[in-house]
């Protein structure tokens, strides 16, 4: 918290709402001075892909892909730059169907997870660097 110098005022998000939904909500609360307001566009895309199939040609995994293009902007200073995060994971199919969806939410919850702190991460190093 010490290294984040910046404040995230607006965030605007296009693709995949409930992934942004979750991204806004983690992204909010990166509070810090108010010398370095920021605005952010995250453009979301999630793709799921079959991974794996039995001998009776049934999908046995899913591998799920989440690519997220975050483009920045200092509000006081105009300064801007934009960079990309990819995420993947892949997750097994149940007996149940129920439990199979309860999978893909559970990776993709700890995917977006990992795409805030990624984001953030990448922000204090570009803000820093200005």
């Amino acid at each position: 918290s010490e290294l984040s110098n910046f404040k995230i005022v607006e965030i605007n998000t296009f693709g995949e709402k409930r992934i942004n939904f979750n991204l806004k909500n983690k992204l909010s609360f990166a509070r810090g001075s108010e010398s370095n307001s920021l605005s952010l566009d995250l453009n979301t895309i999630k793709e799921k892909n079959i991974k794996e199939k039995n001998i009776q040609n049934e999908i046995t995994k899913y591998e799920i892909i989440i690519n997220t293009r975050v483009k920045f902007r200092v509000i006081k200073t105009g300064l801007s730059g934009e960079f990309a995060i990819k995420k993947t994971g892949d997750y097994t199919v149940a007996n149940q169907y129920s439990q199979t969806l309860t999978n893909e939410k559970n990776l993709t919850k700890i995917l977006t997870n990992n795409i805030a702190e990624e984001i953030i991460n990448e922000l204090i190093i570009r803000i820093n660097a200005i």
